[in-house]
């Protein structure tokens, strides 16, 4: 086969392939790249939750794990009606939600596709009160609610994918790509998801959303700015907490997070 050919074949695979897996977020307005079903990375997710919990030690800290139970529930119930505010049907109302705070002096936390959160203890020294606790799992919230770890996870599989088509163009088998997806385990959904730096636009959505789900939870938006600032801190010291790893920090960040708030207070006030 040609060159010229093989790479119009390759290009119509491609077509095939991906071209349709792009569709517009309803929640972000934004084009984005989704391969997987959700329902299938949601199944996965909680395989890998369910693994992970088991593996964990649970936190035996009664008065922290009520209010994170406390404040999730606010939050989720926020996320229902922010979604009726804008009249678009709420993603997340096949979610199983779980929350578990975990027993480790890691600086982390995240909302797994699906709705299963986890918090480490080792964060809290950073949100000092419910309101930093707030800002913390609204915005993991936020990412699981505007799909970015299908979004993330399409986009790490995309490269593999050219190749099985590639191959396909080649005289290879189309069996080749299925496969790619049949093998992913729960231990995958997380390492292309939780454990991967968050783009640009989708740190900026899931900073806006989580502001307007604390707020219509009754929370303090400002706590959020000092959140990122206690966090930015850390930048440049020996070991930069995992969290800070997949969300960067920075002042624009900051900054942009303190120009939403009297936008956010008016158009998504307190709502419980």
């Amino acid at each position: 086969m040609n060159r010229r050919k093989f790479i119009q074949i390759g290009a119509l695979g491609c077509c095939g392939l991906i071209l349709p897996s792009c569709a517009t977020n309803p929640v972000t307005d934004r084009r984005q790249l989704l391969i997987y079903p959700e329902a299938f990375i949601n199944r996965q997710s909680a395989v890998f939750y369910k693994n992970f919990i088991r593996r964990s030690k649970i936190s035996n800290d009664k008065k922290n794990t009520d209010l994170m139970i406390e404040i999730a529930n606010k939050l989720v119930k926020s996320v229902d009606s922010y979604f009726k505010k804008i009249k678009i049907p709420n993603p997340t109302r096949d979610y199983k939600w779980e929350y578990n705070l975990i027993d480790s002096p890691q600086v982390n936390a995240f909302c797994a596709p699906g709705g299963k959160i986890a918090v480490y203890t080792g964060i809290l020294k950073y949100t000092q009160n419910r309101d930093g606790l707030a800002a913390v799992m609204g915005h993991e919230i936020a990412h699981a609610v505007a799909k970015h770890s299908a979004e993330r996870m399409s986009r790490a599989i995309a490269t593999e994918t050219g190749f099985a088509v590639a191959d396909v163009a080649t005289g290879g088998a189309a069996g080749q790509v299925r496969q790619v997806f049949s093998e992913m385990t729960g231990q995958d959904v997380l390492d292309l998801t939780i454990m991967r730096t968050h783009g640009r636009k989708q740190e900026s959505e899931a900073d806006y959303m989580g502001l307007a789900f604390c707020s219509m939870s009754g929370y303090d938006l400002n706590e959020t700015v000092r959140l990122w600032k206690r966090m930015n801190e850390k930048k440049g010291k020996k070991e930069i907490p995992q969290f800070l790893s997949t969300h960067p920090s920075s002042v624009t960040r900051i900054f942009q997070l303190r120009a939403w708030i009297p936008e956010i207070k008016l158009e998504f006030p307190y709502s419980l």
